[in-house]
């Protein structure tokens, strides 16, 4: 057992910006970790509660703020680890925390002494003299606390820990049952003409992966976390594109002997049941209505009213774009009804058609490098002022980690970026953002420590690694979060970064996908690796004049999910599901999305979002946001685009914010007005 004076996580770290100590942390140092982090931290709220003085912004959320710093340590590089770098102890003790870490977040939120306090500060607020950012701390924390049961009777208390013990229980088991079957689902070619259409990089990193699971000579496709692969544009072979595609859909819904141990349905239908529950004790008519009512949406009614309005136009366009690669088929002579695993191959022979572009054929300009280093940080660089370095002499949780010190204009310092970009066995699927170290006024942290991570195939050694179109998108989209975490500034933990309202967050993100397409951008980083030539300026163009293609079936594909996902959580607490299938197959039906060639992006049984991630009720967030995102680009276009000026304004009235106010009130003190849905309409071809 480590003894606390050699474990790194009880005191700060010393290393430049608060860098983790990774070359010293081990296994050994976890558990101690959070069990004294609970224990300090349920200390100081009792000095807290204890007092006789009167509840001030001081002695109540400001000493509540500076609690849990052990236990923050430790959470940040534990869960980044157990998602990104997983291990048989990883994941026994995230299950063994699972249920000790919410029953102390309920020690916290249901504590009545504690609520007290904050509810006489709320009512006395006006009347403080306090700042801005200070008189909504406040209103956070009464909401946070009135919301997450605080007010409830001891035995209604007592049921609400039940229930969030449990439910914390079973959604660390999904997303370990998701990962199991994802890497046991993972396609074995043996004969390499099966995977002609795919490049030699793509060829060499399938046969890498054989080698690392010992089959050496075979051919490893690995799965990503959604229904479709990359691949599947490319693979010429039909036999195998379903092959791939039946693997995807089969994940945690196999009830044989190979897969039943990691079968996530009866998880879905408990998950959802304790959530409807949970929501009734709380005062909620299900699950969507309370998470939304600490949204900016407010109900699931508003959601659902844009979700399905959305819904009709693309099914429509989807069922224009089914006609027009089945007449490809049928001119080809193939012989066969378009299948949901023809749907990307033949999609990029209408695009050539049509468009004469090839996103296959644009791989060699997409070099993660250039992509990273000339794409994504040059155009953080025009934006902000920012540079990267890359620090070699800090080390990362992994091996393929790299670490860049970020760094202003002139010099001063804003923190430190980690990538981990290659999938492996041990990694999650799905690509995300994590802050190790955040920025607060009041804990002295000027300066922050974020990360992305992808999942991007890893070629041979000395292979280069040529990114997808899509996957050059997922960068840009999660450097985006990378950015909002590194730019914003709070005084408070608690407003630090990302800490936004959940349908919000995206927002950041998804505004920052614009650049990869910006023509200056683009020009910079979208060179042929072998010989540095620009992409010619004619496909770039035609990129451009393309880019609503084919948004029938990624809008359909989305919403789907969406509706889904607020189908779930909008059963109330009397209503049991007995059948994963047929529910979804219900769902989907009423919302006209159950056309079988275009799948949910997500099937129930691996939707991380909704189930492990954090999304639950909450992936409408991803369009509820493109609205703003939409509307936003439509800014940038009108006054001049990649600017500094542009930048500073959006840094500074936005992004610089973080969680300090209403993300609603920040983006009209920067846009001047609410955000319009006609941009969002323009873009999807929904109009």
């Amino acid at each position: 057992m480590a003894s606390f004076a050699n474990n790194p996580f009880f005191a700060r770290s010393t290393l430049p910006y608060q860098l983790p100590p990774f070359a010293d942390i081990t296994d050994e140092h976890y558990r101690p970790a959070f069990l004294e982090g609970m224990t300090e931290q349920l200390a100081e709220i009792a000095e807290i509660t204890g007092t006789a003085d009167a509840p001030t912004l001081e002695n109540t959320l400001v000493a509540l703020e500076r609690s849990g710093q052990t236990l923050a340590r430790v959470a940040e590089v534990f869960f980044n680890k157990s998602s990104s770098d997983s291990s048989d102890f990883t994941t026994a003790l995230e299950e063994e925390l699972a249920p000790l870490l919410a029953a102390h977040a309920d020690a916290i939120r249901l504590d009545p002494a504690l609520y007290a306090r904050i509810a006489t500060l709320h009512e006395q607020r006006s009347s403080l003299n306090l700042d801005a950012e200070s008189l909504y701390l406040i209103e956070r924390y009464f909401t946070e606390f009135t919301l997450a049961g605080a007010a409830l009777s001891d035995d209604d208390k007592q049921s609400l820990r039940d229930f969030n013990a449990r439910l914390s229980t079973l959604t660390t088991r999904f997303e370990k049952n998701l990962l199991a079957d994802t890497n046991d689902l993972a396609l074995v070619v043996a004969d390499v003409a099966e995977l002609d259409g795919l490049s030699i990089g793509e060829i060499s990193a399938a046969a890498e992966a054989a080698t690392e699971r010992g089959l050496v000579g075979k051919y490893l496709i690995s799965l990503v976390l959604p229904t479709s692969h990359p691949y599947l544009a490319s693979l010429t072979n039909r036999g195998v594109r379903e092959r791939l595609l039946a693997a995807s859909r089969a994940r945690g819904i196999r009830s044989d002997a190979a897969g039943a141990a990691n079968d996530n349905r009866p998880l879905v239908i408990e998950i959802t049941h304790l959530r409807a529950q949970r929501a009734r004790l709380l005062g909620f008519d299900c699950h969507a209505a309370y998470v939304t009512a600490d949204e900016t949406a407010k109900t699931p009614g508003a959601v659902w009213d844009l979700l399905s309005r959305l819904a009709p136009a693309a099914a429509r366009n989807a069922g224009v774009e089914q006609a027009d690669l089945q007449a490809v088929i049928d001119a080809e002579g193939g012989g066969f009804q378009l299948a949901a695993w023809d749907w990307a191959f033949y999609t990029e022979k209408v695009r050539r058609a049509k468009y004469d572009v090839d996103t296959t054929a644009m791989r060699p300009y997409f070099e993660l490098e250039s992509v990273l280093t000339n794409g994504v940080f040059y155009a953080a660089n025009q934006l902000y002022g920012l540079t990267f370095t890359a620090r070699p002499d800090l080390i990362g949780w992994h091996p393929e980690s790299r670490v860049f010190e970020v760094a202003t204009e002139t010099g001063a310092s804003v923190g430190l970026y980690i990538g981990d970009f290659y999938t492996r066995d041990s990694k999650r699927g799905g690509a995300w953002m994590n802050a190790l170290v955040s920025q607060s006024t009041l804990l002295d942290t000027d300066t922050t420590v974020v990360c992305n991570n992808l999942n991007v195939s890893k070629p041979a050694a000395g292979q280069p690694t040529l990114l997808t179109y899509d996957q050059v998108t997922t960068l840009f989209h999660e450097f985006g979060h990378a950015l909002h975490g590194l730019l914003a500034r709070a005084t408070y933990p608690k407003f630090s970064g990302t800490n936004v309202y959940r349908d919000f967050v995206e927002f950041p993100s998804q505004v920052n996908e614009m650049w990869m397409l910006w023509r200056e951008v683009l020009t910079n980083y979208a060179r042929h690796y072998e010989t540095g030539a620009a992409m010619p300026q004619q496909l770039v163009d035609r990129i451009q004049a393309s880019s609503a293609f084919n948004e029938g079936f990624l809008t359909s594909e989305y919403l789907a999910a969406a509706l889904l996902d607020q189908a779930w959580h909008r059963i109330d607490a009397d209503t049991t599901v007995t059948d994963v299938p047929s529910f979804e197959a219900d769902a989907l039906a009423s919302v006209a999305l159950d056309n079988p060639v275009v799948p949910t992006r997500y099937s129930s049984t691996y939707f991380a979002h909704t189930f492990s991630g954090g999304y639950d009720a909450g992936y409408y967030s991803y369009i509820w946001s493109e609205v703003l995102d939409a509307d936003t680009v439509e800014w940038f276009k009108d006054n001049g685009g990649l600017t500094r000026a542009n930048g500073e304004r959006f840094r500074d009235r936005l992004l610089g914010v973080g969680g300090t106010m209403d993300p609603l009130d920040a983006y009209r003190n920067w846009r001047g007005r609410d955000a319009e849905l006609q941009p969002l309409l323009d873009r999807r071809g929904l109009n």
